[in-house]
């Protein structure tokens, strides 16, 4: 749970750019892949990631602008990502102009539950990085290059000039 609104911040910059990393690193034809029939497309996780940002925020009273939750995927990538970096930047904006460390205290109604902000904001952070490894696995399975976030990838080894750990 945050305490400070200068650690979310610098928190919340840090795993944007990640998820940014791993949406730059797909394809249009990625975006229909699918771990198994009846789960979530590479495309829909990137969209949900996405639409999280102002559904989750918004109920704690913030302005959060971005995509509606139940908007259906677009079969565009670019605008998936520019979606994406518009949320993050809303929130950015929105918290820094309206929160302070105090406000990370106060409780909200959030799915039936009562959560601090200082909780909320951590659970988004927890919920995006959570569908960011999923979507990795599916980056794998499309064939893509899976972006090193917090420490090398497979093929980033040799980069360092080390062997590839022993699988």
């Amino acid at each position: 749970m945050y305490r400070k609104i200068e650690d979310f911040v610098r928190n919340w910059e840090y795993e944007a750019d990640h998820t940014s990393k791993v949406l730059d690193a797909l394809t249009e034809d990625s975006l229909k892949q699918v771990v198994a029939d009846g789960h979530r497309t590479l495309g829909r996780l990137a969209w949900h990631i996405t639409q999280t940002i102002p559904e989750m925020m918004n109920q704690t009273g913030l302005s959060v602008t971005g995509v509606d939750p139940h908007a259906p995927v677009p079969s565009s990538l670019p605008e998936i990502r520019k979606a994406y970096k518009d949320a993050s930047t809303s929130l950015l904006n929105e918290i820094k102009s309206k929160w302070t460390d105090q406000t990370l205290e106060l409780e909200d109604n959030m799915y039936g539950e009562t959560w601090k902000r200082g909780l909320t904001v951590s659970a988004l952070i927890m919920h995006q990085t959570h569908h960011r490894g999923q979507m990795t696995v599916l980056m794998r399975q499309a064939g893509l290059k899976v972006p090193g976030l917090y420490g090398p990838a497979l093929e980033d080894w040799a980069t360092y000039g080390q062997p590839v750990p022993a699988v």
